[in-house]
């Protein structure tokens, strides 16, 4: 099994992931609010 090169960094998750990149855009609010009604807890990074 290959082992994991790259570590995950936070800022660049957020940057790309976050929940205001999400609510930037239409298709980020569909997909926050689909999130939302599943219930889940964490609706973004």
């Amino acid at each position: 099994m290959k082992k994991n090169l790259t570590t995950p960094s936070n800022i660049r998750g957020k940057r790309s992931q976050g929940f205001l990149k999400r609510m930037s855009t239409r298709v980020g609010r569909k997909m926050l609010s689909r999130r939302r009604r599943k219930g889940r807890k964490r609706i973004s990074c």
